[in-house]
């Protein structure tokens, strides 16, 4: 089975939201989490592509396990020692139609990835990408002490259009998440 990897958070009623669905079914939710888009608001509009929609659409996933990417951030001496929480998604319950994968081959701060950087989602393919790139991890290892922390700036993500039950993802230690 192949995992994909969401960071745990607070979370209210039973469904993760895309951006644009929290600012209309809970404003004060929309309003924290929109937070991560100060100084770069363009960001929001960004297309995907291959799903019709723009990044607040989509809930974002990734094929890789957190751990080795805050392991590299802390050998650039940025964060201390963290505890990861996390929960897991069987990529096999994602439907290939409302899902894609941006690859981030290219400068993460390019505005907007380029169409060529979205490629079509299948649970193979996102085992595939599951192993971080050594630019990748060279990157976090090397962060300076002005550079943004972005722990997933050049990582794959997985992209899908729309909500998605809570029921599907499970914690760190295997047990179901709950609303």
């Amino acid at each position: 089975m192949t995992l994909l990897y969401k960071a745990a958070g607070k979370i209210r009623g039973d469904e993760i939201l895309p951006l644009n669905q929290l600012r209309h079914r809970y404003p004060d939710v929309y309003e924290r989490e929109v937070r991560k888009y100060d100084g770069r608001p363009e960001r929001l509009a960004t297309p995907v592509y291959p799903l019709g929609c723009g990044w607040a659409d989509v809930v974002f996933l990734s094929p890789v396990h957190p751990a080795p990417i805050f392991e590299a951030m802390q050998e650039s001496g940025r964060i201390g020692p963290v505890v990861i929480d996390y929960w897991t998604l069987d990529a096999d319950l994602l439907d290939p139609a409302d899902t894609c994968i941006l690859l981030k081959r290219h400068d993460p701060e390019m505005k907007p990835q380029p169409p060529e950087d979205f490629i079509p989602y299948s649970p193979a393919a996102a085992a595939g990408l599951s192993t971080p790139t050594e630019r990748a991890l060279h990157r976090l290892r090397n962060l300076n002490a002005t550079e943004p922390l972005y722990p997933w700036a050049d990582i794959p993500h997985i992209l899908h259009r729309g909500s998605l039950p809570v029921a599907l993802f499970r914690t760190a230690a295997g047990n179901p998440v709950t609303g």
